[in-house]
């Protein structure tokens, strides 16, 4: 049996580990040609969300990296990971808008769409297919998420599974398991049933190391009929993101299957990736240690991730322990949502401001307030009373109970303008005009990047700050550097 791989390391794997924030345009580019060579089934690339980092933090145009990925990786389709919720905006999207995003990512190089729902609600599931599919999307595959509550058994999943598939809008059926919650003894029996369940279909896995657990279920997955494992370049694997793609391929060849991968252009990407970490001070992914807790809050890897980059730029890391205990307590008050985008994001976010104002629920973002008002949906079980009293009756969640759905498109050009590309209005429709203007006022990204010269550079930096340094060289085979002028 061959298995195939879905590479996670410029979506998930740069979420997980490195808060989304870890690349840019020509990071991804400078390796696109190999990661092609690879023979990946396709590349976990993009979610809104990173579109909107692109935007805010790099300032670069996530339709022109797209486009030129495309270019650069001709034979590896790219996906697009959607809830179809919303586009960037936490305000709840119309299918109008969603079908026009879904338009123009086709039309900058999306081919393959995974369709989610954070509650596993199949007719919103196929409402998305059936735009993704209408927008020209060559594969549509459908995410059932994964979490662990009494009511999650194998038998949920196998319904959930068989909607799905029964219905032929999907070309693929995946488990997204968002908290790497999945042991190898429950892969066993659920993965049987999830075949079963979909017929022909091929069946994906797509976990994370978080507590060590993934690298086993892989294993027990690839012998139960799934056919596809997403993975991740080493520097952006483990930790909370994927098992390591080497190092997968070598166990899954270990069992006797077949893994039909160019080895060398998967060794020369994980060199690459490795050498980007070390140049740009990023994380180097780490096997965890098994940690119960992670049974109780289920933090998925990317909002792992969100949590700690967004405590250490305050300096409150140490208070991620807090966050995490905090985080079961909020989960249980919203009437235990399964952690995936958005809840994880709603879930961490009330649980990160409850443990640093020092106050539970002091403040509440629009984002709880409207998921307590059921934008989201119905949750698994009753909302805690007071606190759904609370802000329902609040003047905000009053407010936000009469909020429209997002303006029409046309209501949108009329106010945003005319003057704009279909790519750039969308942007500015979801997004703060400054940002959009800063990203345009930057100019075409970057398009080469070799690890080694931000190495250099650092150098350069650290030496000129000397004083005491009038004329520096460092000589070996292959490289030479000279600096004088300083006295």
């Amino acid at each position: 049996m061959n298995i195939e791989l879905i590479d996670t390391t410029v979506r998930d794997g740069n979420q997980s580990l490195w808060g989304a924030t870890g690349l840019d345009t020509a990071q991804m580019l400078q390796i696109a040609p190999v990661m092609d060579r690879v023979g990946f089934n396709a590349i976990d690339y993009l979610a809104s969300t990173h579109m909107g980092v692109a935007v805010r933090f790099k300032k670069q145009d996530p339709w022109e990296r797209t486009r030129l990925m495309r270019e650069a990786m001709p034979n590896t389709p790219l996906s697009f990971l959607t809830t179809g919720m919303r586009f960037i905006s936490w305000e709840t999207a119309s299918n109008e808008l969603m079908e026009f995003a879904f338009r123009l990512l086709v039309k900058n190089g999306v081919r393959r769409f995974a369709i989610m729902d954070p509650m596993n609600n199949v007719a919103a599931m196929l409402d998305m297919a059936a735009l993704a599919r209408k927008v020209g999307g060559e594969a549509v595959v459908a995410a059932v998420t994964f979490t662990l509550s009494p009511l999650h058994d194998d038998a949920y999943f196998g319904a959930a599974a068989k909607a799905l598939a029964s219905s032929g809008r999907f070309d693929r059926l995946y488990l997204k398991d968002p908290g790497g919650l999945v042991t190898p003894e429950r892969a066993v029996t659920l993965f049987p049933v999830l075949k079963k369940a979909i017929g022909g279909l091929p069946l994906e896995f797509h976990s994370h190391s978080t507590i060590a657990l993934a690298q086993f279920s892989y294993l027990e997955a690839a012998q139960r009929g799934t056919q596809t494992l997403h993975v991740a370049a080493a520097a952006a694997a483990n930790g909370t993101s994927q098992p390591a793609a080497i190092s997968t391929v070598r166990n899954l060849r270990d069992l006797g299957l077949t893994v039909d991968v160019d080895d060398e252009a998967l060794r020369e990407m994980g060199a690459y990736f490795t050498a980007l970490a070390a140049a740009e001070g990023l994380p180097h992914g780490q096997p965890q240690e098994c940690d119960r807790s992670y049974f109780r809050h289920q933090m998925p890897g990317g909002m792992m991730g969100t949590l700690k980059r967004q405590l250490a730029e305050t300096r409150r890391l140490h208070l991620l322990p807090k966050v995490l205990e905090e985080a079961e307590r909020v989960r249980a008050d919203l009437g235990y949502p399964i952690m995936v985008t958005p809840f994880s994001q709603v879930v961490g976010t009330q649980a990160l401001l409850n443990v640093v104002d020092g106050e539970r629920y002091k403040t509440i973002p629009d984002e709880v307030v409207r998921y307590i008002l059921g934008r989201f949906g119905a949750p698994t079980m009753p909302l805690d009373a007071n606190l759904e009293d609370r802000v329902k009756s609040s003047r905000r969640g009053m407010e936000l109970a009469d909020e429209p759905m997002m303006a029409s498109l046309d209501e949108l050009r009329a106010r945003i303008g005319k003057d704009y590309s279909d790519e750039e209005f969308l942007l500015r429709a979801v997004m703060p005009a400054d940002q959009v203007d800063a990203m345009v006022a930057a100019g075409p990204a970057p398009r080469t990047y070799e690890p080694q010269s931000s190495l250099i550079k650092d150098l350069v930096r650290e030496l000129t700050a000397r004083k005491d340094l009038s004329f520096v060289r460092i000589s070996k085979p292959g490289f030479q550097f000279e600096m004088s002028g300083r006295s």
